[in-house]
């Protein structure tokens, strides 16, 4: 049978290369990073506003850490229709 072959498959190579991790789990690793980085930027700030919030933290403090991070963040870009990206580009 023939291995099914994916859009990342350099990556779960060079994973497997490199580290103890077999195959399936290296694919797995790579699809959760892939879904972390996916995150879109409303959803990380609710996020990290719960997980910041249980550690104890108060909303101004919160607010504040969440504001340094983000620039930081790699996050996913919002879905736009193609009216919304031709605005973009003709404004």
């Amino acid at each position: 049978m023939l291995e099914r072959r994916t859009p990342h498959d350099d990556l779960i190579d060079h994973l497997v290369r490199t580290t103890p991790l077999r195959r399936g789990e290296a694919a797995r690793v790579v699809l959760d990073v892939l879904a972390y980085f996916d995150e879109p930027a409303e959803e990380y700030v609710r996020r990290r506003h719960r997980e910041l919030q249980a550690r104890g933290l108060a909303n101004p403090e919160i607010f504040e850490r969440i504001a340094e991070e983000l620039p930081h963040r790699v996050v996913a870009a919002p879905q736009y229709s193609l009216r919304q990206l031709r605005r973009i580009v003709y404004g």
